[in-house]
């Protein structure tokens, strides 16, 4: 009877010491490893078994890179407690300008990569104009969406919209309101983070804008880039994922392109850390701050040293039928498809790349990541 009290006294303490323990959303996935950082999202595990692909040269390895390539500093992977916040970075201080770098800059910048490092994922808060807008544009978006689906006809009726730049409209109304401004905005904070992220790695701030759609387009060009509208509610839960795209998964999706920006009138959004953990991202965000997280393209671009992450839609999000949604835009930096990842910069600069990382078209990039995709979810229907 003494040996049973002491087991469960011990079971209270180890308890109290890892609260993370109780909580279901952040258990850790089976299907990665527990201790060190995982570079694949978990479902991409299972694909990269059934799929020739995996053994590709220019594909990433499926063991994950050693903590001590991710944190150069020794310093341990941190797994996100229950309520977490993730630290806010300006706009303004991680944008370049002309001059020696202040100490402003160089903090936020340290900042902002720190925690795309140990979080996957980083907040970006925007000045008071551009919250503005970000809030006019989900108010917006919300009654656009709210309406086509009462319709039940027309684009939106199904809780997605995507707006691609220099594609003509067929007419004003099959959009919602400010989404040009809105791609301006949040295209231009995305192009600010790359430009960190460069610097941090001890690269041009330019470095990456090869990848990139020239600003402002040609004539009669469609932007690479998408900005996409969402509006999540239970009574909409029809295969779309978390931000629009894709098929909802337990495992999460993993970003394809550069990077994405998100913004929402209600959190809603999980990332999973580097431990494989999962927690609410933007548990205490608002319309002014927009959720980085790095997407596949870049991680083969920085050969592995910024890694794609996995998100998914929150578990408790849509649980109740009462509840008024969720209204998202996601804005994805898309590289174009004519571009060449390469990591010769990265190796310039003096970091170890692995030979897995070989130049590679972006087209042919995107199609082996498409084919991926297929050949996996065959696999887990056959589960």
């Amino acid at each position: 009877m003494q040996e049973q009290h002491q087991h469960h006294h011990q079971q209270q303490q180890q308890q109290q010491q890892n609260p993370s323990a109780l909580l279901p959303q952040l258990t850790t996935n089976h299907q990665s490893s527990t201790t060190v950082t995982s570079l694949r999202s978990p479902s991409s595990v299972t694909t990269s078994l059934c799929s020739p692909l995996h053994i590709a040269s220019h594909r990433q390895p499926l063991l994950p890179a050693p903590v001590a390539v991710v944190l150069p500093s020794g310093e341990p992977v941190s797994t996100a407690p229950v309520n977490f916040q993730l630290t806010r970075v300006r706009l303004s201080d991680i944008g370049p300008y002309d001059g020696a770098p202040t100490g402003t800059y160089v903090r936020a910048m340290e900042t902002l990569c720190s925690s795309l490092l140990k979080y996957n994922a980083a907040l970006i808060e925007l000045g008071s104009e551009d919250t503005a807008l970000m809030r006019c544009g989900l108010e917006g978006a919300r009654l656009f969406f709210r309406s086509r689906a009462h319709l039940g006809v027309g684009k939106g009726s199904r809780g997605v919209y995507m707006y691609r730049a220099g594609r003509a409209l067929e007419d004003w109304d099959s959009s919602p309101p400010c989404m040009a401004d809105i791609f301006r905005c949040m295209g231009k904070a995305s192009r600010v983070a790359l430009s960190a992220i460069a610097r941090h790695l001890r690269l041009r701030s330019d470095v990456f804008n090869h990848l990139l759609d020239d600003a402002p387009l040609p004539a009669n060009e469609v932007s690479s880039s998408v900005l996409v509208g969402t509006y999540s509610h239970a009574s909409l839960q029809n295969g779309k994922g978390a931000i629009g795209g894709g098929k909802p998964t337990v495992n999460g999706e993993v970003e394809k392109g550069l990077l994405t920006l998100i913004s929402s009138d209600t959190p809603g959004l999980q990332v999973c850390d580097p431990n494989g953990r999962w927690y609410l991202a933007d548990g205490g965000s608002g319309p002014g701050d927009l959720l980085l997280i790095t997407g596949r393209a870049l991680s083969h671009a920085t050969a592995g040293l910024h890694p794609a992450a996995s998100y998914r839609a929150s578990p408790d999000c849509f649980m109740s039928p009462n509840s008024g949604g969720r209204t998202s835009l996601a804005y994805r930096l898309m590289p174009q498809g004519n571009a060449i990842l390469d990591c010769s910069p990265i190796a310039a600069a003096g970091h170890v790349i692995t030979q897995s990382y070989v130049p590679i078209s972006v087209s042919q990039f995107m199609d082996d990541l498409a084919a991926e995709d297929l050949i996996g979810s065959r696999c887990n229907n056959d589960d």
